[in-house]
């Protein structure tokens, strides 16, 4: 059994796409998709073996990918790498800057270090992949991109650094698609919520009851899947969203639309798609 795709087969034959924290979680679930639907896909993360074990997976599922260990925040190593996806494949049709990372903790308590940290993984290591993509070769030959940001509107307590970094990751989605319209380069943006992905595994154990508890602030009452995300992310790479850029979709239940002065309703009415055949519970929901 391989990935149970909403879009058609062949999408995206003879194109080739890049995806950044391609090792894990919403990344890997992407990649699997896009090379279901006929992309070979370019994986970049900081740690090899990961990159390894998802492009045995897409191999094992009849797909094609290549593996480039990268730290994004690290210009020449960015540089370096979109010139190694294009000494490999000769094209970049596609970029998902999916790769970040943060942890908790209130704006009183975050360290010149740890503010630098997040931003730089959420932020510029995104601005510089989405650079060396464009001028290495999406200026010359057009390309479409999708910019992973997160549920942070009217603020993000108690992880302000990644808030911060991912408005300005919009702000940049929306400056780009301008800039970069004229060379045939779309720029958009997907704005997950709470997803029930292996990220959640990372967070200390001082948050697992609240994380277990998520779904209840969400009007649709569950946690969303990575497949969900995977979809608007295909989407908007989709020759369908060809008047589609400068935009972002939420991937979230409705949940940053919940006010205090209406209780949600308890509920087990939305039923989630879930078509990644190797997605896996997060360990913290399973106790």
């Amino acid at each position: 059994m391989g990935y149970r795709s909403i879009f058609r087969a062949g999408l995206f034959a003879g194109q080739v796409a890049a995806v950044t924290g391609g090792g894990s979680g919403i990344g890997r679930c992407t990649a699997h998709e896009l090379a279901s639907l006929g992309a070979s896909v370019a994986l970049l993360g900081r740690r090899a073996e990961r990159l390894e074990a998802v492009r045995a997976e897409i191999a094992a599922a009849g797909g094609t990918a290549s593996c480039h260990a990268c730290d994004i925040r690290d210009e020449e190593r960015v540089r370096g790498a979109v010139a190694d996806i294009l000494a490999a494949h000769g094209r970049l049709d596609a970029l998902v800057n999916n790769a970040g990372g943060q942890f908790p903790s209130p704006l009183r308590d975050i360290s010149l270090k740890g503010w630098e940290t997040v931003v730089k993984n959420n932020l510029t290591g995104g601005f510089l992949m989405a650079r060396e993509a464009y001028t290495q070769w999406m200026e010359a030959h057009g390309g479409a991109i999708v910019n992973i940001v997160a549920d942070m509107w009217e603020g993000m307590p108690g992880m302000g650094h990644s808030g911060a970094a991912r408005a300005g990751m919009l702000n940049f989605t929306e400056t780009a698609a301008v800039e970069w319209a004229a060379s045939g380069v779309r720029v958009n943006a997907v704005a997950p919520g709470w997803i029930a992905s292996s990220g959640m595994d990372t967070y200390p154990e001082s948050m697992q009851p609240l994380i277990r508890n998520l779904g209840k602030a969400v009007p649709l009452q569950r946690l969303g899947t990575e497949s969900e995300v995977s979809a608007a992310i295909v989407f908007l790479l989709s020759e369908a969203a060809a008047f589609i850029s400068g935009s972002v979709i939420r991937v979230d239940g409705a949940a940053p639309n919940a006010k205090l002065h209406h209780p949600l309703a308890r509920h087990a009415r939305s039923r989630p798609f879930d078509g990644f055949h190797l997605a896996s519970v997060p360990k913290v929901l399973q106790e």
